[in-house]
C-alpha cells in the first residue's frame, strides 16, 4: 500500500483535500478549507513532476496564501457585514408582550415575551395594567422599556 500512495502521491493529497473538507463542515470557521486547497495545489504539483518535499512546501505555501488570499473573501461573501443581526436581548426590542405585573410610574413590572418574562418599565411613565399588550422599545441590560401597542 506504501508503495502505491508513493507511485500516486496524487491520491495521497486528495484524500488529504477530501479529509480537509469533511472537517470543514464540521467546523465552518473556513480555515480548514484552506488546508483543502494546498492539499489541492499539491496534488497539482504531482503532475508536474515535483518530489515530495516540494509538494509539502507546495501544500504550506498554498495554504498561507488561502488563509490571507480566500478565507476573507468566503466570509465576506457568506457574512456580509451590512448585514449585522441582533441577538440575545437587544433581538427583543420591537417585540410585543404582555404585562404580567403592572408597571407603575415610579416602579418597574413585568412583561412576558415568546415565554419568556423581563423587568419592564414604561417609556412615558404611565400606568400599564396585567394584561395589556406593550411593545419592547429598548433594552437596558435586563431591563426593558415598554410602550402600549
Amino acid at each position: 500500500m506504501f508503495y502505491y500512495f508513493s507511485t500516486n502521491l496524487w491520491l495521497f493529497w486528495l484524500l488529504i483535500s477530501l479529509l480537509c473538507l469533511i472537517m470543514e463542515m464540521a467546523s465552518g470557521t473556513f480555515y480548514i478549507l484552506c488546508f483543502a486547497i494546498g492539499a489541492l495545489f499539491s496534488m497539482v504539483g504531482t503532475w508536474i513532476g515535483l518530489p515530495f518535499w516540494g509538494q509539502v512546501v507546495c501544500f504550506a505555501v498554498f495554504s498561507i496564501l488561502s488563509i490571507f488570499a480566500v478565507r476573507p473573501v468566503v466570509l465576506n461573501y457568506l457574512h456580509p457585514e451590512h448585514q449585522e443581526r441582533k441577538s440575545n436581548a437587544d433581538a427583543l426590542e420591537g417585540r410585543e408582550g404582555e404585562v404580567i405585573e403592572d408597571i407603575q410610574p415610579q416602579r418597574s413590572g413585568y412583561v412576558k415575551v415568546d415565554g419568556d418574562e423581563w423587568r419592564a418599565v414604561t417609556a412615558d411613565g404611565s400606568f400599564i395594567k396585567i394584561g395589556e399588550r406593550v411593545r419592547i422599545v429598548k433594552m437596558d441590560s435586563i431591563v426593558a422599556t415598554v410602550e402600549r401597542v
